[in-house]
């Protein structure tokens, strides 16, 4: 059997220069955006020690983080497979700041297995992080950065969910469930499976039975809100919780082409705290973008910070958007001319591409996708279309 070493492995792949100019050239315009908006950049490294990298979110990363020895220490190190706790840690650890902390980052992540059928490995994550704020001030800030960034994408017709895991943590607050059985409450909620949730929910109290069952139905328009507040028992938890997504939904709705509410959303359950959401549009068969709010990541790095952010795989919003050529060039001659290089570099300061045609391929100047060239006439140079 014949072994091409050139091969990658699954759902690992190169990224040619059409699309990778384009990918780089968005992820320049989000950066410029949530500089404008005060984020400021981050580059943490593409691995730590374990601990450090599971910490807060390692129900929902152990499995998808590649895991190795380091040859130093012999401590188990990770290639991180989420940047939301390196930044949860520098917030806690590095910067060290009472007030309100705004963080983003844009940078490769690494996953064990991939999301999707087609999905792949190595997602490039963009996304912003604001730290010591608990109001929905903040959560309607991230959201509306988030919608920013898809409209700067030319995403059309975005639908947005809204969910709150905190009506199903009041749930087994106050329903006194073991943990055996809010694991598996949460797994049949996830699966909208009724039957498994009637059947687990038996030995409860009739009030917390019926709240169970009755989430799946939760969803639809934000009006579903108010059926909400009449059958679901009326704890504190649940009365702020509902009380939030009104208020998001309400300054949001104007923005998006359909907004939805979702009570038995808990993607995130064991990391998430508060609101979650996630954004779609036609052409994406999953979310494009996704956040919530995760007060209680920073406890666990010795900081309790309240939290919440968003964060998306910008290689698959690009793959959902039509994606132009390489911007046509200007072909210049080889020649040792001071004139000639005065006028190269006039035209790449105006924002030109020239492409020097260096010597002996003539015949290959058609793949330097060029569609002018430089022509010398009367002692100067002149752009010429090819």
């Amino acid at each position: 059997m014949t072994t091409h070493n050139w091969l990658l492995p699954e759902n690992v792949e190169d990224i040619l220069p059409a699309q990778a100019w384009y990918i780089e050239t968005l992820r320049r315009r989000l950066l410029d955006l949530f500089h404008g908006h005060g984020y400021q950049l981050i580059v943490p490294p593409l691995l730590e020690y374990l601990p450090s990298l599971l910490t807060g979110s390692g129900y929902d990363m152990d499995t998808k983080t590649f895991k190795l020895v380091d040859q130093l220490s012999g401590r188990m190190m990770g290639l991180r497979a989420d940047i939301t706790p390196q930044a949860a840690r520098i917030d806690a650890h590095l910067l060290n700041r009472q007030g309100v902390v705004r963080l983003c980052y844009a940078a490769s992540v690494v996953h064990t297995l991939p999301d999707g059928l087609m999905k792949t490995r190595e997602p490039l994550q963009v996304g912003v992080e604001l730290f010591g704020h608990g109001g929905i001030e903040a959560d309607v800030e991230v959201q509306q950065m988030m919608l920013d960034v898809l409209e700067i994408a030319g995403v059309k017709q975005v639908h947005l969910d809204l969910g709150h895991v905190g009506i199903f943590r009041s749930l087994m607050k106050n329903g006194n469930v073991s943990p055996e059985l809010e694991a598996g409450l949460f797994g049949a909620l996830q699966g909208k499976d009724s039957a498994v949730l009637v059947e687990l929910s038996q030995s409860l109290a009739q009030p917390i039975r019926e709240a169970l069952c009755l989430l799946p139905t939760l969803y639809g328009e934000v009006t579903i809100l108010e059926e909400a507040r009449r059958k679901l028992p009326d704890y504190p938890e649940i009365t702020e919780a509902l009380d939030d997504l009104a208020n998001i939904a309400g300054q949001l709705q104007g923005r998006v082409v359909r907004l939805c509410v979702d009570l038995a959303e808990l993607r995130g359950y064991h990391y998430h705290s508060g609101v979650v959401f996630a954004a779609y549009s036609e052409g994406w068969a999953n979310a494009i973008a996704q956040g919530g709010r995760y007060d209680e990541v920073g406890r666990v790095f010795g900081r309790s910070r309240p939290a919440t952010g968003f964060s998306l795989d910008l290689r698959n919003l690009c793959e959902g958007l039509p994606v132009p050529g390489l911007a046509p060039s200007i072909l210049a001659p080889y020649i040792q001319d001071k004139v000639l290089r005065d006028t190269i570099n006039t035209l790449r300061a105006q924002g030109e591409t020239v492409v020097v045609d260096l010597p002996g391929h003539e015949a290959q100047q058609g793949e330097l996708d060029c569609d002018r060239r430089l022509v010398k006439r009367d002692g100067s140079w002149h752009v010429e279309i090819i």
